[in-house]
């Protein structure tokens, strides 16, 4: 594979609560439900996002300029995977069963996204494909930030706010800032994905997201 660099979304969607419910719980059931989880995940999200890589936890995807039009839609296909994953959050959990503890505390899982924009190297190490350079990086390190008490959100850079044409201004984007060394100052807006009392997210026209159950 030849090495040639890129411009685009990078999307990294994350279970929070992952170490501490597959460390707890049964061996049997603890992977495979955080497996199933990020399998509703990854149908929602590629296409149009291809996925770079599983990471435990974590699915990070890249979207070279183009791949979302408008860049936009974004939005909505964070919304439709987050819908799924709760819908199958929902099944799992009242799936009675089982009593094991994994499968008893499902509710401790939940979903948050970041999503970056900038340059980034294809290369090839061994055969496999892989993504490198400064912005991956910083949307990696932006998994670890300061909203702590949040459960389900979207991280979204100022960079990607601009990729994406969003208005700052609007009601659901919180200003936020983020210092990591050698980064600096990472001016970033957060969107709560959460709405009490709902099992599935809908979008603003009122029509079920991508994937969500009535």
């Amino acid at each position: 594979m030849k090495s040639y660099t890129e411009h685009g979304a990078l999307m990294l969607a994350d279970i929070s609560g992952f170490t501490e419910f597959v460390t707890t719980t049964a061996i049997e059931h603890g992977p495979l439900i955080i497996a199933e989880l990020l399998k509703q995940v990854i149908e929602q999200i590629s296409p149009p996002l291809e996925i770079q890589e599983i990471e435990g936890d974590a699915v990070f995807a890249l979207g070279p300029d183009g791949a979302l039009a408008p860049p936009a839609s974004v939005l909505d296909l964070v919304e439709g995977a987050f819908a799924a994953f709760r819908n199958r959050r929902r099944e799992l959990a009242a799936d009675q069963s089982c009593p094991c503890t994994a499968c008893r505390s499902l509710a401790a899982l939940d979903l948050k996204f970041v999503v970056h924009h900038g340059r980034f190297l294809r290369h090839a190490i061994g055969g496999w494909s892989q993504a490198a350079g400064p912005d991956v990086i910083l949307a990696h390190r932006l998994l670890k930030n300061g909203l702590t008490g949040r459960r389900g959100y979207l991280l979204l850079t100022e960079a990607a706010l601009r990729w994406a044409a969003l208005d700052p201004g609007r009601s659901d984007l919180i200003p936020h800032t983020e210092h990591y060394d050698y980064l600096g100052d990472v001016r970033c807006f957060v969107r709560d994905l959460e709405l009490d009392g709902a099992d599935a997210i809908t979008l603003g026209s009122g029509a079920p997201t991508r994937g969500a159950r009535p």
